[in-house]
Order: structure tokens, then C-alpha cells, then sequence
């Protein structure tokens, strides 16, 4: 194929887009756009590949993936390499460990099934991710595998012409579904090649059926229409909007028309400028969002007008030393020419390395913390009981001490982590403690949470059990914990689980889990007091942004654990109240109608003023983001031991 001045053109207005994205959002706020103008052009070349291939009856699918190989691995396993590097002298363990799994799978072509099952690509979290943008290599590359294999055994079984015919159905199918998708499930939607693959296919239909004899008035007419949309599209549409919906179609359709009008020397495309970036967009893709990450990883203020620079110096770096290389194809296919292939070996060498990371931490020897803080973190639960049994459904009740008055324990697994205190509360005053609880299973009647393990933790058959032994053995005092908030608000990126009530079909949805959790504390509460049962309810603990050994790691200084930037790094007060907020109000407001029941606010205890902390210099208080580790736990001695 004749080189095309506008295509790769094309290419420096989509990388710009996220470049520039990616450094300051509010720039282009729907920069990320860029991503599917590069699905379309991808999506067209590949497709004239195949096609030519098809239609000249020579077209090997193995060669095919060589060349795709020896396009893309390259530059790729140079970034992954310098990551490593890099990370094993600056990253903390933690961060060089989960670095490690990143580029395994970034090198597996598999990165964009594991940051769907880590977050969603617009949270807080992604940039802590050094790699968050290969998801979209990931994505081709799956289709690059995918895509020449179907159309190999279509042509066995149809011609060509009904073929492309297939095509335009399958582009407008795959477009319907990814709208459908969009919305039933945004993140996946967003990560997944099912939901992206019809942008290839536009991409595709603009190779298929291109438009002839067009004038050139015609033709700058369509290539400025299709700049307009993309522009548009960069311009107006945000990581507010469910992405890629409906409204991808703009930035596709905008470049389908660019490269349908095939115009060149445009003034638009065809300058200097935009042909040096076109040439250099690959690079500069894989560069800058570890220049991006770099910034925020060290907090670099205004680091734009620095990153952006470095970005297009480590792109231009990269095509003239690693793309530039010419690669040989394979000169037959058997087992040494394949053997004997860079690419493959660049995949096999730093996935080995990753996986060395990810399983050994090597440079854990340059981040030590005290053995106290690493012991409080790692036996966070009660060494004395078995968490699988507690869950065991057979065992409804567990005996934890002996004594005259009755307690019962109810709740979550943050019910679980506070046992502690609460044994040794209950031991220390002869208080006879039962405990009863499932993770992910609220303590409350009449409602139960949406579970994909319904069938082996049964909330409401729980909770209907453990309030019969409560009447049967005539208990006169329950404590109920839970991490209340996972069911109302989720977590801070808005993940939780949703509860629905058992007397209804609820939809399910946000709002309707609120509907359930008011009900389901409404309908508790009165059940305990009209049984004259005295309730202690023990409002959510503070949920922290990261996880305890993420905020030590990252609080060290000079070889030191700082307090003051362990407690930075903690969950601010003030957002942990505004995130409690409405959850802790619905308790309080249904608790003020009965007098027997008696509401504990963990966080008189966990937070000053300013800060909720993670621990101290000496051990952690957390197990992990959200549940208390025994020493987390024995600090709410105070509250609890004067009211049992």
C-alpha cells in the first residue's frame, strides 16, 4: 500500500489528543477520544492487509502475526524494560511488585482484562498504574488475532464480496452491542474488545468500500467534516459521559471520513509537523504515560510543561532506535525461524523478569519497615479463630467465652475483625459471647445483598437463623458491626454491593440498595426492640484510600517512617465524615425512636481533627483499606468495654 500522508496525520492528531489529555484533562477534555480514531485507522490497514492477502490467494496468517510482532513488541519491551529498571531503585516494594504484574500482562497483550478487574480507567488509582495505557495495545492485539483467522474461514465457506457484505452487518451489530454494553456495564464495556472491535471494523468498511472518482473539492469537503467531528468529540464529550457509547461514533465516524477522502497534501494532515508526530506517534504513545505517571508518583507541580517535551524526545528517541529497525519475516514456517524470532524473545525475557518481580519483591531490602508494623499487617485477623470455618454455614453460632450474661456478635467481615476486643471484653467481665457472621453479609432482616456466591453464603438464611437463637436462648444484649457503607455507597470509586429487599423486586441499582439498607435497618431495629432485646450498634471504621502497606511504604523518609507523612497519607477526616455521612445518618435517625439501642462511632477513637490514621510508627492499625488488625481493634477498648 501506498504510504498515506493523511492517515499518518491522522495518527498525530490522535496521539496528540491523549497526550495532552493524559498531562491536563481540562486541555481536551475528551482527549482519550484519540484512542478510537487509532482503533479505525488500525482497523484499516489490517483489514487491506488481509484483504489483499485474500484476494491474491498468498495471505499466511503466521507471517501475518510476525509483522505484527515486529511492530509492536520492540518499542513496547523497551518501555516495559526501562520500567523495570527504573522501578527496582524508586518503587517500594509494593508499587515495583503490582509494576511487575503490569508489564507481564502488558507483554501478554492481556493488560486490558486486568485493569477492568482492577478499577475503571478515569479513577484516582490509575495513575499509580504505569502501563494503564497498553490496554488498548492489549485490544488490537486481540483483534490482530482474532479478526484475519474469521475472515480466513469465511472465505472457505463464502466469497469475497459477501464477506465485506458480512462486515457491514457485524460493524452495525457490534456498534448496537457496544451501546447496549456501555451501559449495562460501563467498565468492562470501556476495557473489553467486544465493546471496541466494531471501530476496527469502521476501519475496516473504509477499505472495503472506498469512494471513486471523488473531487478533490469533494474530498477536502469530507476530510474536514471528519477534523470537525474528532474535534468535536475532543472538545465536548468528557470522562463524564459513558464511554464508548453511542458517542463514540463521532470520533469514528470522523475518521472514517478522513480516510475515505484519502486527500493528500492537505494543509491540515500534510505538514511537517504533523507528519514527524504521525511518524513518531507509536512512541510517543508508549512513553508518555510513564512520563505522565512519573509526575504524579514524585508530585511534580506543573509537571505538563515538562512531560510533554520529555514525552515527544523519548518518542522520537524510540522510533529512531527501536522502530527504525528492520525485523526479518519469517523465511518459512518451521520450528527454528520461529525459535529464532527477536519479538518472541523480547515477550519471553521481560515476562520472565516481570514474574520475577511480582513474586519476589526484589528490592524490598531498599524500603525497610519495623518487623512490628509488617507482623500487625499480616495477622490483621484473630489468630485464635478459622475464618473459613466462621463462614461455614453449618456453624451458625460460634462460642468464644463462657460467663452469665449473654452477647451475641452479628455482622460482616468488619464485625470479624473487631472479635478481638470483643473477646476480650467479654472475658474480662464473664460475658458469655456468641458470634455469628458471613462476609459480605449485613447484619440486617428482611433485606439481602446481591451475591455472586449465593448458594454458599446464604445472608438472609444467616441472619433469620442467628435471630432464632437469639429468641430461643433468650439473649439479652447483640452487638452488630458491618461495614455498613459497601451497601449504600460502595467504596470511593463507588463499588459496593447492592441489597435488595426480600418483600420486593427491586431494581438494581444504587438508589434502590439505599431503599433496602433504610428498610432493612428499620425493620431490624424493630424487631430487636420488640423482643426487649438491647442493641450496641457500632457505626462503620474508617476506610482508608490505599491499603496499610501502601501508605508505610510511602511514608518513608530518609530511611525513616515519618508520622507526618504516614498521617498525609492516611484518609483525611474530613472526607471520611463526608463519605459516612448519609450511611451513619440513616442508623442514628432510626436509632433515636427505641431506647434500648446504643450506637458507637469508631471514629471518636480512630480520627483527630485532621486525619483518620493507618497506625502509627510502631504497627498498623488496619489489616487492610477497610478492617481493623488486632491492634486496630484492642484500640476501642475504651469505647466499647463501659457500655457492656
Amino acid at each position: 500500500m501506498k504510504f498515506r500522508t493523511d492517515i499518518n496525520g491522522l495518527r498525530a492528531i490522535a496521539v496528540m489528543a491523549v497526550v495532552l489529555f493524559h498531562f491536563n484533562p481540562s486541555w481536551v477534555p475528551g482527549g482519550f477520544a484519540g484512542v478510537d480514531v487509532f482503533f479505525v485507522i488500525s482497523g484499516f490497514l489490517m483489514t487491506g492487509l488481509i484483504f489483499r492477502g485474500l484476494e491474491n490467494n498468498n495471505f499466511s496468517i503466521i507471517n501475518f502475526y510476525v509483522a505484527r510482532a515486529n511492530r509492536i513488541i520492540p518499542a513496547l519491551s523497551v518501555v516495559c524494560l526501562a520500567l523495570l529498571v527504573f522501578g527496582w531503585f524508586y518503587l517500594t516494594p509494593l508499587d515495583y511488585r503490582t509494576l511487575g504484574k503490569h508489564v507481564a500482562s502488558s507483554m501478554g497483550f492481556v493488560s486490558n482484562i486486568i485493569y477492568w478487574r482492577e478499577s475503571g480507567y478515569f479513577d484516582a488509582a490509575s495513575h499509580s498504574k504505569w502501563l494503564l495505557h497498553t490496554w488498548s495495545l492489549s485490544v488490537e492485539w486481540q483483534f490482530y488475532m482474532i479478526y484475519p483467522v474469521v475472515l480466513v474461514l469465511l472465505k472457505k465457506c463464502m466469497s469475497l464480496t459477501n464477506i465485506k457484505r458480512l462486515l457491514v452487518v457485524g460493524t452495525v451489530v457490534g456498534f448496537i452491542f457496544s451501546v447496549y454494553a456501555t451501559y449495562r456495564w460501563p467498565n468492562p464495556a470501556y476495557f473489553l474488545f467486544p465493546t471496541r472491535a466494531w471501530e476496527m471494523m469502521m476501519g475496516g468498511l473504509a477499505f472495503l468500500y472506498p469512494l471513486q472518482n471523488l473531487k478533490e473539492t469533494s474530498k477536502k469537503y469530507l476530510e474536514w467534516v471528519g477534523i470537525a467531528l474528532i474535534l468535536a468529540s475532543y472538545a465536548f464529550i468528557s470522562k463524564d459521559n459513558l464511554w464508548p457509547g453511542y458517542l463514540a461514533l463521532i470520533p469514528v465516524l470522523g475518521a472514517y471520513l478522513v480516510i475515505i477522502a484519502n486527500r493528500s497534501g492537505s494543509v491540515i494532515t500534510d505538514n511537517v509537523v504533523m507528519q514527524k508526530v504521525g511518524l513518531w506517534s507509536y512512541s510517543i504513545y508508549l512513553w508518555h504515560w510513564p512520563v505522565v505517571v512519573f509526575g504524579y508518583y514524585f508530585e511534580m507541580q506543573h509537571w505538563e510543561w515538562i512531560g510533554i517535551p520529555i514525552s515527544v524526545v523519548l518518542g522520537f528517541c524510540s522510533y529512531k532506535f527501536v522502530e527504525s529497525i528492520k525485523f526479518p519475516a519469517l523465511s518459512s514456517i518451521s520450528f527454528k525461524p520461529i525459535a529464532t524470532l527477536k519479538p518472541l524473545w523480547m515477550v519471553v525475557i521481560v515476562g520472565i523478569g516481570a514474574i520475577f518481580v511480582y513474586f519476589t519483591k526484589p528490592n524490598s531490602y531498599l524500603y525497610p519497615l519495623p518487623n512490628s508494623i509488617i507482623e500487625s499487617m499480616v495477622r490483621g485477623y484473630y489468630p485464635s479463630f478459622d475464618k473459613e470455618g466462621l463462614d461455614n454455614q453449618k456453624n451458625i453460632m460460634t462460642e468464644l467465652s463462657k460467663g452469665r450474661e449473654k452477647l451475641v456478635a452479628l455482622g460482616d467481615s468488619h464485625m470479624y475483625s473487631i472479635l478481638p476486643v470483643l473477646d476480650k471484653i467479654a472475658q474480662s467481665k464473664h460475658i458469655n459471647l456468641n458470634y455469628a457472621g458471613y462476609s459480605g453479609c449485613p447484619p440486617l432482616l428482611d433485606v439481602s445483598p446481591i451475591r455472586n456466591d449465593q448458594n454458599i453464603k446464604n445472608c438472609n438464611k444467616l441472619n433469620k437463623e442467628a435471630f432464632d437463637f437469639i429468641l430461643k436462648n433468650e439473649v439479652k444484649n447483640v452487638f452488630l458491626a458491618a461495614r455498613w457503607t459497601y451497601y449504600t455507597e460502595g467504596d470511593y470509586s463507588g463499588k459496593g454491593m447492592q441489597l435488595l429487599s426480600l418483600s420486593s423486586k427491586d431494581k438494581r441499582d444504587k438508589l434502590n440498595s439505599i431503599l433496602s439498607f433504610k428498610k432493612g435497618v428499620s425493620e431490624t431495629f424493630k424487631k430487636y426492640h420488640d423482643n426487649n432485646i438491647k442493641l450496641y450498634v457500632m457505626l462503620q471504621v474508617p476506610l482508608q484510600e490505599h491499603n496499610p502497606d501502601y501508605i508505610m511504604y510511602h511514608s518513608i523518609l530518609n530511611g525513616k517512617l515519618s508520622r507526618e507523612k504516614l498521617f498525609n497519607n492516611s484518609i483525611s477526616n474530613e472526607k471520611n465524615r463526608n463519605f459516612q455521612y448519609k450511611t451513619n445518618e440513616i442508623i442514628k435517625n432510626e436509632a433515636k425512636k427505641y431506647k434500648n439501642i446504643t450506637v458507637i462511632d469508631p471514629n471518636e477513637i480512630l480520627c483527630d481533627d485532621k486525619h483518620c490514621a493507618v497506625g502509627n510508627d510502631k504497627y498498623s492499625y488496619y489489616f487492610d483499606d477497610d478492617h481493623l488488625s488486632i491492634k486496630g481493634a484492642y484500640l476501642l477498648e475504651p469505647l466499647i468495654s463501659p457500655i457492656l
